[in-house]
């Protein structure tokens, strides 16, 4: 009779250590991601922020664990605004396992974050910024039109709502189902599904490059006059894309690879594209 009592009212161990008033700390803090925004880390400080009240959470009394997950987290990192919500979830999820004891690394945290960036800044670029966003300006464009004041109204609130809505629904699901994935990391699953996300985001990348990289060489190679006496001239750009269409961007990009893995800054590669830009088109070499 007494073990039954003691069963029943003995201190149960919670699932989850975040409670909705921490989620919601989070989620204030993630809508200033963009504040200390740089060109050598871009939102590393922003995310760090966002994962403040989580870390506290998780290692309270523990100020050397507290300084090793600030510094883990104030590595590279960069995607999608609003839908960056799902990697603080599935990352807080991580921290919670690991600060009981489950055999997470720095570095499985790391690429768990690196693998989920490509893919989730695919999704909401085009959905958010190419569609979202475009569709509810012509909305309001149309009706501030016609003189209404709904016009500014349906883009200003209709944007936001999706903001709001993704963030805060997004910080939630990637928590909680980002908990149920890292208890499984002893059988491979966490792995699994980083080499899933890597591979998603190279691809991603890849097909991102294609649509959004133009370089055109518009030197003229041969020109052939006809008979009725019009010129027909070949470029060099028509050339290339006989061989290979988009095979400029290509090339640019393997180079930058290269460079990146000969640890030249991400900056100076940066600046050096603006010079032979503005020196390609300033010679004629280079063209729109």
């Amino acid at each position: 009779m007494s073990t039954a009592t003691e069963t029943t009212t003995g201190p149960a161990t919670p699932e989850r250590l975040l409670s909705t008033r921490d989620l919601r700390r989070m989620y204030w803090r993630s809508t200033f991601l963009l504040g200390s925004f740089n060109f050598e880390r871009m939102q590393a400080m922003g995310f760090c922020l966002t994962l403040m009240p989580a870390i506290r959470k998780f290692y309270p009394n523990d100020k050397t664990e507290q300084a090793a997950a600030l510094k883990r987290h104030l590595e590279f990192y960069n995607t999608h605004p609003w839908i960056s919500s799902v990697v603080f979830g599935v990352t807080a999820a991580m921290e919670e396992q690991r600060s009981k004891g489950e055999d997470i690394g720095d570095d499985t945290i790391t690429n768990v974050k690196i693998g989920l960036m490509g893919p989730l800044a695919g999704v909401g670029d085009p959905i958010f910024w190419g569609t979202a966003r475009p569709v509810l300006g012509a909305l309001g464009a149309s009706l501030a039109a016609t003189g209404s004041i709904l016009g500014p109204l349906v883009y200003f609130l209709g944007i936001n709502a999706i903001r709001v809505l993704t963030r805060w629904y997004g910080l939630r699901w990637g928590y909680e189902r980002g908990t149920a994935m890292v208890t499984e990391v002893g059988g491979g699953q966490l792995k699994r599904i980083t080499q899933i996300a890597a591979i998603t985001g190279l691809f991603v990348m890849g097909a991102l490059v294609a649509k959004w990289t133009t370089i055109n060489f518009p030197g003229v190679v041969t020109s052939v006059k006809k008979d009725d006496g019009t010129v027909t001239e070949t470029t060099l750009q028509q050339i290339l894309d006989q061989l290979l269409p988009g095979i400029a961007a290509l090339g640019l990009t393997f180079l930058c690879m290269w460079l990146l893995n000969k640890k030249v800054n991400p900056l100076l590669i940066i600046l050096g594209m603006f010079v032979i830009g503005i020196l390609g088109a300033w010679t004629g070499w280079l063209g729109l």
